[in-house]
């Protein structure tokens, strides 16, 4: 069955509408009908709240509208874990000193390096992001890697839509 790695940009798309929603509306779809699996770590959940807190924080959400989503990703999340179609990867100190050649070698982020070997580690079929850089260091290192919204059709190929 098919794999898909979101980082944390592609998980908030989710759950606040932006541009990319709909593509990832799609995944979200396909992995409740069981027809993909979606995959990422315990690391994008915390990194989600902290977007989510910090739209909050600037009133781009009400508070009510943050309780929402909060119970809305929490619901979602718990309804594909038991369809078996989400699998959250743990960050194991492996997982982490790898992201130290991917540091210096391309010149990222940790928190980019770490969705990279994550990815790996997860042996999903692609990566899905909103970040430019994040996709293009993922092709560098050979993984597969689609931007949600310059790739679109290509997503959509992928999925088989």
């Amino acid at each position: 069955m098919l794999k898909l790695y979101l980082d944390t940009s592609t998980i908030v798309k989710r759950y606040v509408t932006e541009t990319g929603t709909q593509t990832v509306d799609i995944i979200f779809d396909k992995a409740e009908a069981g027809e993909l699996t979606i995959a990422f770590s315990l690391w994008n959940i915390g990194e989600a709240l902290g977007v989510l807190d910090e739209r909050r924080r600037r009133k781009w959400l009400t508070q009510e509208e943050f309780a929402q989503t909060l119970k809305n990703l929490a619901d979602e999340l718990l309804k594909l874990m038991r369809l078996r179609t989400l699998e959250t990867i743990l960050i194991h100190t492996p997982i982490l000193t790898e992201t130290w050649n991917l540091i210096l070698n391309y010149h990222i982020y940790e928190a980019d390096a770490l969705q990279i070997t994550t990815c790996i580690h997860s042996q999903s079929n692609a990566l899905i992001s909103s970040d430019k850089k994040l996709v293009e260091s993922s092709r560098k290192t050979g993984l597969k890697a689609f931007h949600v919204t310059k790739d679109e059709e290509k997503i959509k190929a992928l999925i088989k839509l």
